[in-house]
């Protein structure tokens, strides 16, 4: 059995242990944006444009896409 997988984040590939959650591949891929993401800055999506929860396991493959959120507060603070 291998000991990693490689998945991809934003089009680019990166090798995980085997066993790592969408949070870890986002921390060793961009950690500014995992930050982001953890805060809830930031979203995740798999390569069918879903939600992909942090806690998710990840698997051999997976493609994961980062976007950060347009909205900045509101109108009228």
């Amino acid at each position: 059995m291998p000991a990693s997988l490689t998945v991809f984040v934003n089009e680019r590939p990166i090798s995980v242990p085997v066993g790592a959650l969408v949070r870890d591949g986002l921390r060793l891929a961009a950690p500014d944006l995992a930050g982001a993401c953890e805060r809830g800055e930031a979203y995740v999506t798999d390569g069918r444009g879903l939600p992909a929860p942090l806690d998710a396991p990840l698997a051999a493959g997976t493609i994961l896409r980062i976007g950060r959120s347009s909205r900045r507060g509101s109108a009228d603070g």
